[in-house]
């Protein structure tokens, strides 16, 4: 095949390329001549935002990301935590919002793919998966068909490669229209001394290629995903990946096998830009160079230019620089799994990156430069202007019992069980608690007593009228989530989705998220580990919910106390921990506004993070001490909700109290922070107040009891569980079946 690796470099080729001409200007001074239109390749795809996280590092390093349990923080695959008796738990969290868009299933599919192989190229099994999903108005003409192509990806993948979907998220608005955000969360057990890392050691050594072949799918797609959307969208099919769940299994235990044989140096996941970006990281990190031979790399397709080879995006591969003595006995593991190994390159000791195909040199690049070097900005941002508060005299009013029956059967509270029973929630069989509650949690394989929660948050319309304190309540609420499980929160990973950060008031909504994040991390001893930035989240000019994902993890030390979010016996009292002395009063931002009266004003509730921290530490103990017999955090739609979703999960009632005088909506549909239902015995509850209430300084409220076949809120009209239940369960299904326009 003729191939032009000297194609003139143009103004319309570099911008094609996803580069300024700035960053092209700072490529000749680099290089000090011009590049080869491999090379351009290369620089698009080492620099791109996806890549290089330029728009975003200045602010990222603002985070904490170090601990007494912290073994591995961001600059990894996956960051990892130690979790005691020499094991480790390794988690990340990726974004596949793009792809996901342009081909739903594959991009999904990829999505989850790509996150297992990052923890499982650090020497962890994978045990866990989540997925943060956010969709268009459910009334626009591709949500119904993008739902279902997500969701039968993410199951696809994940369901035929092992691991059990525990937990996540699937909300729906209409600002997610023309770019929905699909994040996939991934968490694997491993040895604290067998974790192994993508720094390159040692001159001569060879750079092995394993794993799948490469092909022409996903050529370009991290340029591709560090763009904004137009109406050209169709054309980008091409950059999407197309995954394999039954490679990648046998990629796993070949992988696991070949490192416990001692034959690995290091190792690097081939996910976005492929073959660049896992070669130069590799190299980068060592202070080594690297010369690939393309010649050598597996291919499916004919006719294949070292251009496309380099910017592929294919899936089920993985980068290896091993012991040479090794190599024989690690080509046969390979053979045996049937899967191809290949030795591509060698590591050098001249900090250049080679790429030689058919004799020619098509790419001699400064290796460290590549990444190093990539632009970072400090873009010029607006902060946030915040709504003004919600009027006292400006509540809409509606009945309380038809509130929380149109709140459940709503679009944004209704059940996902439709979702989450496409997913194996039960494969490996340790899960304890699945989809649907607080926080999933699986037991550890091997230890007796030991459990992992997990759980996935964000609240993007708090983040948009006010992002410093949607950040704080994103971390804040994953922190509750998986204390209300009993468990000690250890460590998070994010998952940042903006729209486009050239936009002085994107950069804002970035910017003081991030502080919010960082404040709120700091303060509940909850690091950032690992983690993702998805910027340029628009279409035609018009962007996203602002959406700082928080994944986080958390240990139980034994299972055999956690709480759940369902009541666990009539005639037991139920308590407010955390309330306000009003109970709750917040209903700036709502979903009792934005659902029922389409209303999206006032200020997000604050999150008062000392606040957060006393309440979470003594409901901790309570469920340790065996006082507390179930526990749910409030998040959206306030009490009542929290309520119903006890009742409906255990099929027990509920009576409670409200307080004389006041507007009993605000006590029930407000969405304070910092709060959790828990239920305790009579004879606990009065060991409760003479012992521990007194010194906890903490409002715990009683405000009614557990019992009968009916939820009852104050002076409102009973609601029988079975129709809470109705409301609750039926929106989704007839939304997937067509039945709601």
């Amino acid at each position: 095949m003729t191939f032009n690796n000297h194609i003139a470099i143009t103004p319309e080729l570099v911008k094609d390329h996803g580069l300024k001409l700035d960053e092209y200007q700072k490529i000749l001074q680099l290089i000090g001549r011009a590049p080869t239109y491999t090379e351009l390749g290369i620089f698009s795809a080492m620099w791109n935002e996806h890549c290089s996280y330029k728009s975003s590092k200045k602010w990222l390093r603002t985070l904490p990301t170090t601990g007494q349990l912290v073994i591995q923080g961001p600059g990894e695959n996956a960051g990892v935590v130690d979790i005691g008796d020499g094991q480790a738990i390794v988690f990340k969290m990726e974004s596949h919002n793009h792809p996901s868009y342009i081909e739903p299933y594959q991009g999904a599919a990829t999505g989850v793919g790509g996150i297992l192989r990052d923890v499982f190229t650090m020497g962890a099994r994978p045990v866990a998966a989540m997925n943060a999903l956010r969709f268009g108005d459910p009334r626009h003409e591709k949500t119904k068909h993008l739902v279902s192509g997500v969701v039968a990806g993410v199951g696809g993948y994940g369901n035929s490669f092992g691991v059990p979907t525990v937990g996540g998220e699937v909300e729906f608005d209409e600002r997610y229209n023309g770019n929905i955000l699909v994040n996939a969360f991934a968490a694997g057990l491993a040895d604290t001394d067998k974790i192994f890392y993508s720094k390159a050691e040692g001159v001569g050594l060879p750079v092995v290629y394993l794993g799948a072949k490469t092909g022409r799918d996903g050529v370009g797609g991290a340029t591709m995903a560090s763009a904004e959307f137009g109406d050209d969208i169709e054309e980008k099919r091409p950059t999407v990946q197309v995954g394999d769940p039954f490679t990648e299994k046998r990629l796993l235990e070949a992988c696991l096998e070949l490192m416990a044989t001692g034959a690995v140096i290091a190792i690097q996941d081939m996910g976005a830009a492929g073959l660049t970006c896992s070669a130069v990281e590799m190299g980068a990190k060592g202070d080594l160079g690297v010369e690939l031979n393309l010649d050598m790399v597996p291919v499916r397709e004919d006719a294949m230019t070292p251009y496309e080879m380099m910017l592929s995006e294919s899936q089920e591969r993985m980068l290896m620089v091993l012991h040479p003595e090794k190599e024989a006995e690690a080509r046969a593991v390979f053979e045996k799994w049937e899967l191809d190994f290949a030795t591509v390159g060698v590591t050098t000791d001249d900090l250049r990156f080679r790429v030689m195909w058919q004799g020619e040199e098509v790419a001699n690049l400064p290796i460290k430069e590549l990444g190093d070097e990539a632009p970072e900005y400090d873009r010029p941002w607006l902060a946030p202007v915040p709504p003004k508060p919600l009027a006292a005299d400006d509540i809409p009013q509606m009945d309380i019992a038809d509130a929380l029956l149109k709140l459940l059967g709503s679009p944004a509270l209704s059940s996902r069980r439709w979702v989450y029973e496409q997913y194996d929630t039960l494969i490996q069989g340790n899960s304890l608690q699945r989809p649907g509650g607080d926080a999933g949690v699986i037991r550890v394989d091997g230890h007796p007593t030991k459990a992992l929660a997990f759980s996935s948050d964000v609240t993007p319309r708090y983040c948009e009228a006010d992002a410093y304190e949607g950040g704080k309540q994103a971390v804040a609420e994953c922190w509750r989530n998986l204390t209300a499980t009993g468990a000690d929160p250890l460590a998070a990973t994010d998952n940042l989705n903006f729209g486009n950060p050239e936009r002085p008031e994107i950069m804002g909504q970035l910017v003081h998220a991030v502080k919010g994040i960082g404040d709120a991390c700091r303060a509940l001893g909850f690091p950032i580990v690992s983690g993702n930035v998805s910027l340029y989240n628009e279409t035609n000019g018009r962007g996203i919910l602002p959406t700082p994902t928080i994944g986080g993890v958390g240990l139980i030390p034994d299972w055999s106390k956690m709480a759940r979010a369902a009541f666990a016996a009539g005639g037991e009292a139920i308590l407010l921990f955390g309330a306000p002395d009003w109970w709750g009063t917040h209903l700036g931002q709502s979903i009792y506004l934005r659902e029922l009266f389409n209303r999206k004003d006032g200020t997000p509730p604050p999150v008062d993070l000392e606040h957060e921290k006393k309440v979470g530490d003594l409901v901790r103990i309570l469920i340790r001490d065996g006082i507390a017999t179930a526990v749910h955090d409030l998040s959206d739609g306030g009490l009542a909700v929290g309520l119903a979703e006890m009742a409906m999960a255990s099929g027990i009632g509920a009576t409670v109290n409200q307080l004389d005088g006041g507007d009993p909506l605000p006590l029930f549909y407000g969405e304070d922070q910092g709060r959790y239902l828990v239920t305790m015995s009579r004879a606990n509850l009065d060991r409760f107040y003479a012992e521990v209430y007194p010194y906890a300084g903490v409002f715990a409220p009683w405000i009614g009891n557990t019992g009968g076949a009916a939820l009852t809120l104050g002076e409102a009209r009973p609601v029988s569980i079975a129709d809470l239940k109705a409301a609750h369960e039926g929106w989704f299904p007839e939304f997937m079946a067509g039945e709601i326009s």
